[in-house]
């Protein structure tokens, strides 16, 4: 079942600066493991959106609470949702460069 998350970050820029790369390698593994659809921050970098594949609502709010950004304070707020997945294009799903 996928989930998504919408998140904020916390105004201070030096911790999320701080602690991207940890967030980055934590959503690396997840993305290898089959637990992260697809993610990226919002273009003004106040926060981003997760789509988590995850059995149970428990089990996609345990992988939110084990990213860097969440043990470190970056996610400021944070909404998680059941998410059906109906349409997709992939040739926009491309990754930014």
């Amino acid at each position: 079942m996928k989930f998504v998350s919408y998140v904020t970050y916390t105004a201070d820029k030096a911790r999320v600066t701080t602690h991207r790369p940890a967030h980055r390698e934590y959503l690396s593994g997840l993305l290898a493991q089959g637990k992260l659809v697809t993610a990226g921050p919002f273009t003004d970098d106040s926060g981003a959106l997760f789509v988590y594949e995850a059995d149970s609502p428990e089990q996609a709010e345990a992988l939110i609470a084990a990213d860097p950004f969440a043990v470190h304070g970056v996610f400021e707020r944070r909404e998680l949702r059941p998410w059906k997945l109906v349409f997709a294009n992939p040739e926009l799903l491309r990754m930014a460069e």
